[in-house]
């Protein structure tokens, strides 16, 4: 790993690695270099003023990635809008209702590049661009985002439910999900490290506090002690309330996986992840910044590839919203 200029770089054989994913896609770096060269720059300077007015976005845009991807993959569908008596992804209960947010990001982004470049900039590589850039403005690393995706036609709640893994899922069925995508049990502990940066409900933890196994008063007993009483303490049963993911919520670090190996992981899926011994191997790997800043982009790059549609296929929506009438 080399770092200049203050970004983090990869190594010489994930570059190959990525440029063979990106080839395999039909994906590449540079894709609107002439049909909208400043499109990168515009992304950037509009995402800046809504992280600066609520920082606790960084966190939820970050995330959306895996969200939108592991749904008919990254095409944006997750952007759509429930219309017609269909309920979208974004209004699935669970795993995207009361979870995601940042909807107006997205909005105020396309409204700007439609402004410059009309008709040219997919929301889908939107939500790639975005998510590398949040994760470098909170101190992460820089990867150069492959681009040339085109929009998603169908957006359908009950797919996301059946793709999106949940926050007491075990490993073997984050292990299966992932697979499923063609993703590797290390893409899956490194891509997990997302969790170093925002909030989250207390309301994905509460099973875990109050109902752990369906006991009810029952609390997680691989839940460190007086982590399990801070955690009470800031969400009593049935609280409304949200608390950071691990303790640096606007920080790209390692500070999430150094918290695993001690039990003070938030979600019963992180906690899994030291259950078996290949994950809890990968995430002392990950607990080493140079580790980390070069593996998380290499499997975000893998995850940005999973069945995009390029060529002709899907459209350039005009509002991420909506498709094109």
């Amino acid at each position: 790993m080399v770092i200049s200029g203050g970004r983090t770089s990869i190594s010489f054989a994930a570059v190959i690695s990525c440029l063979l994913v990106a080839q395999a896609s039909g994906l590449y770096v540079g894709f609107y270099a002439a049909s909208c060269p400043n499109a990168e720059s515009i992304i950037l300077e509009t995402l800046k003023p809504f992280l600066a007015s609520d920082p606790t976005l960084g966190g939820p845009l970050l995330r959306i990635s895996y969200h939108d991807c592991f749904v008919r993959g990254c095409d944006a569908s997750l952007l759509l809008d429930s219309v017609n008596g269909n309920v979208a992804e974004k209004d699935a209960p669970g795993p995207n209702l009361n979870s995601v947010r940042g909807y107006e990001v997205y909005d105020g982004i396309k409204a700007a590049l439609e402004s410059s470049c009309p008709g040219v900039v997919s929301c889908a590589d939107i939500v790639q661009i975005v998510s590398r850039d949040v994760t470098v403005l909170d101190g992460g690393p820089y990867w150069d985002v492959q681009t040339g995706r085109r929009d998603g036609l169908i957006s359908i709640a009950a797919e996301a439910q059946a793709n999106l893994v949940g926050p007491d899922s075990d490993y073997d069925t984050q292990k299966n999900a992932f697979a499923n995508k063609g993703l590797s049990e290390k893409d899956l502990v490194v891509l997990t490290g997302a969790h170093t940066i925002g909030r989250s409900r207390c309301v994905s933890i509460e099973q875990r506090l109050y109902n752990f196994s369906g006991v009810q008063g029952q609390t997680d007993p691989s839940l460190d002690v007086s982590f399990a009483r801070e955690l009470k303490a800031t969400c009593p049963s049935g609280s409304s309330n949200s608390l950071e993911m691990d303790g640096t919520q606007f920080k790209f670090d390692t500070r999430y996986f150094k918290r695993l190996q001690v039990h003070k992981g938030l979600f019963g899926s992180d906690a899994s992840l030291i259950t078996q011994p290949f994950p809890a191997s990968v995430v002392e790997e990950e607990t080493h910044k140079d580790s980390f800043y070069a593996d998380f982009p290499e499997s975000m790059l893998r995850l940005a590839a999973l069945d995009v549609l390029t060529g002709s296929d899907g459209e350039i929506r005009k509002n991420c919203a909506f498709v094109n009438s």
